[in-house]
């Protein structure tokens, strides 16, 4: 039960996938959606947050089509993985 995210469903999709977070225990925490050109495109979570489980959602309907990346990061983890919008 570590800092994780799990793997993206459905991925590909269009235009809305879902994502679940395990945080081990309270601590600052950014999940962000990044374009291949490395710009933010979206903020899943942010702040401090209590340790437990978040279910998140990605609505991509406002972005084109292509591969994105979903980034989990805290002052001690980091875990990235790929999505792929196909609209």
């Amino acid at each position: 039960n570590g800092f994780r995210i799990s793997q993206a469903y459905p991925n590909p999709f269009n235009p809305v996938t879902s994502l679940v977070f395990n945080l081990p225990e309270d601590d600052n925490v950014m999940v962000q959606v990044y374009n291949i050109q490395g710009q933010v495109v979206s903020t899943l979570l942010s702040g401090y947050q209590s340790g437990g489980t978040y279910n998140l959602t990605w609505d991509a309907s406002q972005s084109p089509s292509g591969i994105y990346f979903v980034k989990a990061e805290s002052a001690e983890y980091r875990q990235t993985q790929k999505l792929m919008l196909i609209k």
